[in-house]
């Protein structure tokens, strides 16, 4: 079974995984959410990128087809995908 993770505190909300994911896979929620108590925003990231109002979560990670479409468009490089085969694929954004 594949297994998508996000580091939270990389997560800018930029919403890109949601819009490129083809199997739905992810889900944006306020970054006030209780999903996301405690968690400090990366300031390597902040200082590239603005942080949202929103985080994204891998609601459906077990649906993903590990297309890598996330992975390129993430700007925040906060996915990891452990596909089948335990094989792991890191966020490198564009």
């Amino acid at each position: 079974m594949v297994q998508v993770d996000i580091e939270l505190a990389k997560c800018t909300g930029c919403a890109h995984c949601r819009d490129v994911c083809p199997v739905n896979v992810f889900e944006l929620k306020p970054a006030t959410a209780d999903e996301f108590k405690g968690i400090v925003n990366d300031p390597g990231v902040a200082a590239k990128f603005q942080f949202r109002a929103e985080k994204s979560l891998a609601v459906n990670g077990p649906e993903c087809i590990v297309c890598e479409a996330c992975l390129f468009e993430c700007e925040g490089e906060c996915i990891v995908i452990t596909d089948d085969e335990g094989h792991v694929h890191h966020s490198t954004y564009k």
